[in-house]
């Protein structure tokens, strides 16, 4: 089925007594035992697996392609949950440019326990010259956030094949209608179901979706159902119900994002545009061959440094100046000044995430702000 009816029909394939065709919220935290202690009805407990949860794992891993998918509390949660999955000494190849918040959570919480190096992963070359004794897990993620890097996932997929390495690709920034991943190669698929997958700034989430069961995905699905970061069942149920619009939004999303991306690369106000959909980014071509569309995320550079570029985010009326992206609503945001005072992110730079409002209101908006 193509992704526009998966996204539809792919977590309501599943029986329930009362043949209903959207699937309710089940917020039984405990399920009956037959009298022989078993579950025929399929769940024990809520923590371990609940109905809306498994319609939601079920939807994600057909719409990536996946073997199974791993729903969690967060998108934070998910990444956390491979990387407790990995034995401690395991070395990770990661991109320099990176959500910080994942980067943050390397550097502090597996600090000891992991050991980290941060590359260029647009270079090949410097890829595999990265690679040592104990990598276990090269972890990319493209676009990269903020500034929209594409990493050729088919490439490296080779490369950790060769060397019996585990390739996990963060594509939050594309969603599973963009790019799958799987499909070029890569081991795991992770995202932030906060973002475009919930697609209404309402709900916080987080999955992983595997291209085999694997040793390494009971590893992960034991620290789902054992830590039990999981998202709740009316969580589970918003994001199902997201993922019906999924590929028509990404559709005005990418639209609007380019629309905003060929304006601002004219603007004499802005040093740089990075959108993967531009011809002249230096990754276009390779965009092009495993994505369908380039998404609703931009990020630019300012004239004027910093100071410019706070002016600019609070001069807008339609854009809402907040963290996070994905949503209906268009939003901006001075990013270096969210990640702290160690942050490689330039400090004229503004992160957009185009929502779904006209594309005339929003370019009027950005006018306005940048004169």
């Amino acid at each position: 089925m193509k992704p526009e009816t998966l996204a539809i029909h792919a977590g309501n394939l599943y029986k329930i007594s009362t043949k209903d065709v959207t699937p309710p919220i089940n917020l039984s935290t405990t399920f009956l035992r037959d009298e022989d202690g078993g579950y025929s009805g399929g769940h024990m407990y809520s923590r371990v697996s609940n109905p809306n949860r498994s319609a939601l794992e079920k939807a994600l891993a057909d719409l990536e392609k996946g073997a199974d998918a791993c729903a969690f509390s967060s998108g934070n949660t998910a990444g956390m949950s491979l990387f407790q999955a990995l034995k401690p000494g395991s070395h990770i190849i990661a991109p320099d440019d990176m959500y910080w918040g994942f980067k943050k959570q390397l550097q502090t919480i597996f600090k000891d326990t992991l050991e980290i190096d941060f590359i260029d992963q647009t270079d090949i070359a410097v890829i595999k010259s990265s690679i040592k004794e104990n990598t276990v897990l090269i972890w990319v993620e493209t676009p990269s956030n903020p500034l929209l890097k594409i990493t050729d996932v088919t490439a490296i997929a080779k490369i950790a094949k060769e060397n019996n390495l585990i390739l996990a690709c963060d594509s939050t920034f594309a969603s599973p209608c963009l790019q799958n991943p799987i499909s070029l190669g890569a081991d795991i698929v992770m995202h932030s179901s906060t973002k475009y997958i919930g697609g209404h700034s309402d709900v916080l989430g987080g999955a992983l979706i595997t291209a085999t069961k694997n040793e390494l995905w009971e590893k992960i699905r034991n620290v789902q159902q054992i830590g039990g970061a999981v998202p709740s069942p009316f969580d589970c149920y918003l994001l199902l119900r997201s993922i019906k619009t999924l590929p028509y939004r990404m559709r005005a999303h990418s639209a609007n994002g380019l629309a905003l991306a060929l304006y601002l690369q004219k603007h004499d106000q802005v040093e740089a545009v990075f959108y993967p959909g531009l011809r002249e980014h230096p990754q276009h071509e390779i965009a092009k061959t495993q994505m369908s569309d380039f998404g609703g995320m931009l990020s630019i550079l300012v004239k004027g440094g910093a100071a410019e570029a706070r002016r600019i985010v609070n001069a807008v009326k339609l854009f809402a100046q907040a963290t996070s992206l994905g949503g209906v609503e268009s939003l901006i945001e001075h990013r270096a000044s969210i990640e702290g005072p160690d942050t490689k992110t330039p400090q004229n730079l503004i992160r957009i995430s185009a929502g779904l409002e006209h594309i005339d209101d929003l370019i009027d908006d950005l006018k306005q702000a940048l004169a």
